[in-house]
C-alpha cells in the first residue's frame, strides 16, 4: 500500500521504496523497542504512503485492541522511533512520520456479513 506520486499522478518508485524502507524499519523498532508494551505489541503495519517531496510518511497500522488508545499511545513515541528511525535510515533526511489507522479489515468483514445476509 505504498503510494507516492511525482506531480503526474503516477506512482513515484523512489517514494515507494523509502515509504517501504521506513515502514520496515519502523516495525524492527516497535518490535525490538516496544515489545513489553502491550498496546504497541498489538501493532501491525499494513501499509505506508510517501508525500511531501520524502519528507512525510504516513505509516498505516491495523490492532484488535481499541484504535483510539492505541493512536494515543503511538502518537506519545513517535517522537523517540524517529530518532531511532534516523539512526537506522541511511539518508541525508528522516522523514516525519505519522500512523494512521487502516479499518479495511472491519470494513471487508461488516461487507461479507452484509452480503451474507442477502
Amino acid at each position: 500500500m505504498t503510494r507516492q506520486t511525482n506531480g503526474t499522478n503516477r506512482p513515484s518508485q523512489r517514494g515507494n521504496r523509502i515509504a517501504s524502507k521506513v515502514q520496515t524499519i519502523v516495525a524492527e523498532i516497535l518490535r525490538d523497542k516496544f515489545s513489553d508494551d502491550p498496546v504497541i505489541a498489538a501493532v501491525s503495519l499494513v501499509g505506508s504512503d510517501a508525500h511531501g517531496g520524502l519528507s512525510f510518511t504516513r505509516l498505516y497500522y491495523y490492532t484488535h485492541t481499541d484504535p483510539k488508545i492505541t493512536q494515543e499511545r503511538l502518537d506519545e513515541i513517535t517522537k523517540t522511533v524517529r530518532y531511532e528511525l534516523a539512526a537506522r535510515l541511511n539518508q541525508k533526511y528522516t522523514p516525519e512520520i505519522r500512523f494512521t489507522y487502516d479499518d479495511t479489515i472491519e470494513r471487508a468483514n461488516r461487507i461479507e456479513e452484509l452480503l451474507k445476509n442477502l
